[in-house]
C-alpha cells in the first residue's frame, strides 16, 4: 500500500524503478477520477504546456529560443531580437506536431508511416529536402562517438523496434517506452529531427495507453545524454526509465494540483511559509517523492 502524507503527498523513493511503476500507477487512477467533467480545464493546462514542451525539446537540440519567446513565436508576437527562419520554423512546426499528436494518437497505431508523416510536419520549411523521409543511400550521420544504423537498414530497423513494442505489452508502458527512444535514437533514421521526433513518439505512445504527455526537460539534459551512452554500451534502459518515469510522475503531479483544487505555491514560498528546508524540498522535488511539479522554469506544489 502506498501511504500519502497530505501535506507534502510524499511518496516512495523514485529512484527505485518498481516504485515508479506503482505509483504512477495510483497517479493515473487519481487523475481519471479527477479529470470527470473538467474538460475546459484540461484544455487550458494543455494549452500552456505545448510551449513548454516546445521550448524544451528544442533548448536540447541548442536553439537560442527561451521560454518566453517561445511562447511569443506561438503567438504571433515579435521577438526583441534577431533569429534565424530555421528557429522560427522549428518552434511553429513543433507546436504543430504536440497539438497533432494530441488529437491524432488515440485514432492511429504507431507505425513507419505515421512517424514519416510527423517528421514531414516537423521539418517542411526547414529542410523540404529531407522532409518525411528516411536517409538515403550514402546519407550517415554520427551520433557522438556513436555512428548511426546504415540508410539500407532503417525500415527493417524501424520495423522491429516497433514489433518488439507492440509484442512486449506484459511488461510496463515506462519500460516499453523507454526501450522503444532508446532505439529509435540508436537507429538515427533522418537526416535531421531524430530528437524532437524521438520525444513526440513518446507522448505519442502515452497518450495511446491512456497517460498524459511528458516533458523531458533541458536543464536534465546530461542525465538524459547519459541514457543514451548507458544504452550504446551496456544496452541497459535503466537511466531512461527513470528519466521517463519521473517526467510522467511530473505530469501527473501538475494535473492533479489544479484538477484538485489545491493552493499552488512555488516550492521556495512553501518552504518559507512550513519552515522547511528548501535545498532538501527540492531534492525531493528532482527525485519525485513529493508531489512537486516543474512549471515556467521553477518547482511549484499544490497543498
Amino acid at each position: 500500500m502506498i501511504v500519502f502524507i497530505v501535506n507534502l503527498g510524499c511518496i516512495p523513493d523514485m529512484g527505485n524503478v518498481s516504485q515508479i511503476f506503482s505509483h504512477l500507477h495510483d497517479l493515473q487512477r487519481r487523475y481519471h477520477e479527477a479529470k470527470l467533467g473538467k474538460e475546459s480545464l484540461l484544455a487550458l493546462i494543455y494549452e500552456t504546456e505545448v510551449a513548454e514542451q516546445v521550448y524544451n525539446s528544442n533548448a536540447i537540440e541548442n536553439s537560442t529560443l527561451s521560454l518566453s519567446e517561445t511562447e511569443k513565436v506561438l503567438r504571433k508576437i515579435n521577438l526583441d531580437r534577431f533569429i534565424t527562419e530555421r528557429e522560427l520554423f522549428e518552434a511553429k512546426n513543433l507546436a504543430r506536431v504536440v497539438e497533432y499528436i494530441d488529437k491524432k494518437a488515440k485514432e492511429k497505431e504507431l507505425s513507419i508511416d505515421v512517424i514519416l508523416l510527423l517528421h514531414k510536419m516537423l521539418i517542411s520549411n526547414i529542410r523540404d529536402d529531407i522532409a518525411g523521409r528516411l536517409r538515403n543511400l550514402g546519407e550517415w550521420v554520427k551520433v557522438g562517438s556513436h555512428l548511426a544504423a546504415d540508410p539500407t537498414q532503417l525500415e527493417k530497423l524501424l520495423h522491429g523496434m516497433l514489433v518488439t513494442y507492440q509484442t512486449s505489452g506484459q511488461e510496463h508502458v515506462i519500460k516499453r517506452i523507454a526501450r522503444l527512444h532508446l532505439t529509435f535514437e540508436h537507429i538515427h533514421p533522418f537526416v535531421d529531427g531524430n530528437g524532437r521526433i524521438g520525444r513526440v513518439l513518446n507522448n505519442y505512445l502515452l497518450i495511446r495507453e491512456g497517460h498524459v504527455p511528458i516533458n523531458i526537460k533541458f536543464i536534465d539534459r546530461s542525465l538524459y545524454y547519459d541514457a543514451f551512452e548507458a544504452f550504446d554500451q551496456n544496452d541497459t534502459t535503466k537511466i531512461m526509465e527513470q528519466i521517463v518515469g519521473k517526467a510522467l510522475s511530473n505530469s501527473y503531479h501538475k494535473r492533479l494540483a489544479y484538477l484538485e483544487g489545491k493552493t499552488i505555491l512555488p516550492l521556495a514560498e512553501y518552504a518559507k511559509r512550513e519552515k522547511l528546508s528548501l535545498p532538501n524540498l527540492t531534492n525531493k522535488a528532482n527525485r519525485q517523492t513529493i508531489e512537486a511539479f516543474w512549471e515556467r522554469g521553477m518547482w511549484k506544489i499544490g497543498c
